[in-house]
C-alpha cells in the first residue's frame, strides 16, 4: 500500500521582488497512514511551508507530492478544494472560529459544502463535539468558551468529515501548559482511533507527544527520529468514539 503522504525531491521557492527565496530544498518524505508526526524547527526553517504543501494549500515549485497515491500537482483548484474538505482536517493556533456563531455551528461548517440536510449536519456536529468532550457546550459562542474549549471546537470541526489526515499548525501556541497537554491528549486519542496526525510545533514538550519527530533547518529535513511518545491520559468525558 502506498504511503498516505509522499514527497519526492520537493522544492518551494518564493519570489520577493527580484529575489528568489527558497523555503523548501529537495525534501523527500513518506508518512504512513496512522502515524503521529511532529514537525519541529525554528521560525523560518520551512515547517509551515511543508505543512501548507501537505495540506494542498500550496504547490511545490518542483518535485512531486502524492496524497493517498494521487499526485496533487496535477489537480485543478476545484479538485484541491474537494481534497481539503474531505480528506484533510485543519487545526490552527488561533482557532479561527466564527465569533457570533455557536460551537455547534462552527463545528458543522465543513458540512455546508456537502449539501447535507440541516438535521444531519446538526447530528454529525454534535457527534464531533461529543468526541472532543464538548457536547454540553454546543450552544455556546466562542467568547463563552475557554481557550482550550475553543481549540477543541476547532478540532471537532477538523474531524467532522472523518478525514484521513489532520494537520495542526502550532495548535497549543495560544494555550497554557496544562491546557496544551489536554489538547495533545486528545490528539493522541484521535490518532489511536486511526486518524493520521501531522503537527507543527517549536515546543519540545509537545513534540515528545508524537511517535515521530522531523526536525527542519533552512528548508531541509535534518533529522527524522521515531520515538516512544509521552503518553497522556484523556480527561474524563473525552473519547475517540462517542
Amino acid at each position: 500500500m502506498a504511503p498516505l503522504i509522499q514527497l519526492e525531491r520537493v522544492d518551494r521557492t518564493y519570489r520577493m521582488g527580484e529575489v528568489l527565496v527558497p523555503a523548501l530544498r529537495q525534501v523527500s518524505l513518506q508518512i504512513e497512514a496512522g502515524e503521529f508526526v511532529a514537525i519541529m524547527g525554528a521560525s523560518g526553517s520551512g515547517k509551515s511551508t511543508l505543512m501548507n504543501i501537505v495540506g494542498c494549500l500550496d504547490r511545490p515549485t518542483s518535485g512531486r507530492y502524492l496524497l493517498a497515491g494521487e499526485e496533487v500537482g496535477r489537480l485543478s483548484r476545484d479538485e484541491l478544494a474537494r481534497i481539503r474538505n474531505r480528506t484533510v482536517g485543519f487545526v490552527f493556533q488561533h482557532f479561527n472560529l466564527l465569533p457570533r456563531t455557536s460551537a455547534l455551528e462552527n463545528a458543522e461548517l465543513p458540512l455546508l459544502y456537502a449539501n447535507l440536510p440541516a438535521q444531519e449536519r446538526r447530528q454529525r456536529a454534535l457527534e464531533a463535539l461529543r468526541r472532543v468532550g464538548l457536547a454540553d457546550r454546543a450552544g455556546h459562542a466562542p467568547n463563552r468558551l475557554s481557550g482550550g474549549e475553543q481549540q477543541r471546537v476547532a478540532i471537532a470541526r477538523a474531524i467532522i468529515n472523518h478525514p484521513l489526515l489532520v494537520l495542526a499548525d502550532e495548535p497549543t501556541g495560544a494555550l497554557d501548559t496544562r491546557t496544551s497537554l489536554e489538547v495533545m491528549a486528545l490528539f493522541q486519542e484521535l490518532n489511536r482511533g486511526g486518524i493520521t496526525i501531522v503537527l507543527v510545533t517549536h515546543e519540545a514538550d509537545i513534540g515528545r507527544c508524537a511517535g515521530r519527530q522531523l526536525t527542519m533547518r533552512d528548508g531541509r529535513i535534518i533529522a527524522d527520529v521515531r520515538q516512544a511518545p509521552a503518553l497522556l491520559g484523556a480527561p474524563e468525558g473525552w473519547g475517540a468514539h462517542p
